[in-house]
């Protein structure tokens, strides 16, 4: 059962009975309660999701408080595998995605999320301080949906994120 489905089995269980614990829905659905509790916790929560996928998290710190401030939900990831397991767990709205890190680069993690049907529809921006004309073409190519080189302008990177939201739905 794909994620999809286990948030519309779990919602429906819900909405016949309110009370029924994660432990009893686990139970039901025959599938972890941690996993009840996490899809409901995700259903709960209706922001928009923004993950920021960067192994220098730090420095963006203040872009980080910057989209909580504009009410947006902000998961952060610090490598490549980590940002595919959250993607896959967490399923953001949209992927601000740095380019240059070790082991899985950002075109690395584009590839294999833009391959699996789970999270080819997620919009991902390249946050990078590439700024080659080849780099951009091959972030476009790649799947993403923007590409954005630091140092950015705040203003516009909200801007350019409400855009792809707006014109994805989310």
């Amino acid at each position: 059962m794909n994620f999809d489905d286990i948030e519309k089995e779990i919602i429906k269980i819900i909405e016949k009975d309110p009370e029924m614990p994660p432990e009893r829905i686990a139970v039901l659905l025959q599938i972890n309660v941690e996993k009840v509790k996490q899809t409901i916790d995700t259903i709960s929560d209706t922001r928009e999701k923004i993950m920021i996928v960067d192994d220098e998290l730090d420095s963006l710190l203040p872009l980080k408080r910057a989209l909580e401030a504009e009410n947006y939900q902000v998961i952060e990831a610090s490598s490549g595998m980590e940002a595919i397991e959250k993607t896959r767990s967490d399923h953001p709205d949209i992927i601000l995605l740095d380019l240059m890190m070790p082991g899985m680069d950002g075109f690395e993690v584009c590839n294999v999320l833009k391959a699996d049907s789970l999270t080819q529809h997620i919009p991902i921006i390249m946050l990078t301080a590439k700024g080659e004309i080849d780099d951009k073409i091959e972030g476009i190519e790649t799947g993403a949906d923007d590409y954005v080189t630091k140092p950015f302008d705040l203003g516009e990177l909200k801007a350019r994120i409400k855009m792809i939201l707006r014109r994805t739905g989310v």
